[in-house]
């Protein structure tokens, strides 16, 4: 069969070109469209705009799903801080005070605990028990002569008056009785020196307390005045904090003082007394804490930081958590009406537990929020889980329904 004739004045392939030229309009009116919108929406009055960006904000995701809290009006410790060095309250230095004899006997060492009147050391007595007795023998010698000059003497009183003897006879045995007197008493003396030496040869402890050093050997040879134990008396020790002169008015004595030691260990005292310079250099002075510590803990010598309790007062506080240190200052987040927190910069100062006083910057009635701030920027959008809500989002994720 012969193809069917064209239609007089069409042109082949003139349908496909058609419906692309149709294409082509259609597209050409969406893009109209648009750039119609885009110059409307430029267009918007102000307050027509500000009406919509709530919904475009509402779009938005929340960057961190937070809690609040409101600051805390609490009462909290004042405190002094200082640091000084742990002490001997009183430090006993025994030695000897004879010479010439030798030490034959050490019965303690260094952090024995003794007690008053025990026998630390001993010196040979041998030489001096001799001396003693000799000087024991002198004085019966010399009362044996007073004696018989008493007597003598005695006789001349009575025959006095009857001129049987002269007063010369008469003075000569007076004298000779005040003689023989005085050589009773000196040697009476020289048995009690004999005995004060064979005292001192028993080094014995003068107070209750712990030994603290010994010089004393076995053997040796010691010199009058020579040391040979040091001895912490009654076991006690004290803190000698250093204040500086601006807080000294404030401090008292009978305040509670809380010593941290070097393992951490918390040891209480008492202020006893208040120095009463201030040193010239460090413009410090020094407060002498009573401890009440076993020497386990403590030990003369140490370096340690401590606190001096001056009452409490009413102070804003927050939680550490809520507190934010970032680059030498301090911020807490406030999170505003439209979801989105506010930075604000504050600054603290005590601190008890995991609450921190807020000197200024914050307000009581801001809430802010309570954890995870170093996550946050100012103006993230957060989404807030208080009170109800926070106890229906643990009840919605325990039962697997759907926030």
């Amino acid at each position: 069969m012969s193809s069917p004739l064209p239609v007089p004045g069409t042109v082949p392939g003139s349908r496909a070109q058609s419906s692309g030229r149709s294409r082509l309009l259609r597209n050409a009116g969406t893009v109209l469209a648009l750039c119609a919108a885009v110059l409307a929406a430029s267009a918007m009055a102000p307050g027509e705009a500000a009406e919509k960006a709530p919904g475009k904000a509402a779009g938005q995701r929340p960057s961190l799903t937070v809690e609040t809290v409101l600051p805390e009006v609490r009462e909290l410790p004042m405190r002094i801080g200082a640091n000084g060095n742990v002490a001997a309250w009183q430090e006993a230095v025994i030695g000897t005070e004879v010479s010439g004899l030798r030490l034959t006997e050490v019965r303690v060492n260094v952090g024995d605990v003794v007690r008053r009147g025990m026998l630390l050391a001993a010196f040979s007595a041998d030489t001096v028990q001799a001396e003693l007795a000799l000087q024991r023998a002198t004085l019966a010698e010399a009362e044996a002569s007073f004696a018989e000059a008493k007597a003598n003497a005695d006789r001349a009183r009575q025959v006095q008056a009857s001129g049987a003897l002269s007063g010369q006879q008469v003075g000569q045995f007076l004298t000779a009785e005040a003689t023989a007197k005085a050589r009773v008493d000196a040697a009476h003396a020289q048995v009690q020196s004999q005995e004060l030496r064979l005292r001192h040869t028993r080094i014995e402890a003068p107070d209750d307390g712990i030994v603290s050093s010994r010089t004393a050997t076995v053997g040796a040879v010691a010199a009058p005045g020579q040391e040979l134990f040091r001895l912490i008396r009654q076991g006690r020790l004290e803190w000698r904090g250093e204040v500086p002169a601006a807080q000294l008015h404030r401090v008292r004595a009978g305040q509670a003082v809380k010593v941290v030691t070097p393992a951490g260990d918390p040891v209480e005292g008492r202020v006893r007394m208040v120095g009463p310079t201030v040193d010239g250099t460090s413009r410090n002075a020094l407060v002498y804490v009573d401890l009440k510590a076993a020497p386990t803990l403590l030990r003369p010598g140490m370096f340690v930081r401590g606190e001096i309790d001056m009452g409490a007062s009413r102070a804003l506080t927050l939680p550490q958590s809520a507190v934010l240190l970032r680059e030498g200052f301090t911020y807490a987040y406030r999170v505003g009406d439209d979801g989105r927190v506010v930075q604000l910069k504050i600054d603290t100062g005590r601190r008890e537990g995991d609450r921190i006083e807020v000197l200024r910057g914050l307000a009581e009635g801001v809430r802010v929020v309570r954890s995870g701030v170093a996550f946050l920027a100012d103006g993230d959008l957060v989404r807030i889980v208080d009170g109800p809500a926070k106890d229906a989002a643990k009840a919605g994720a325990a039962t697997g329904a759907p926030k």
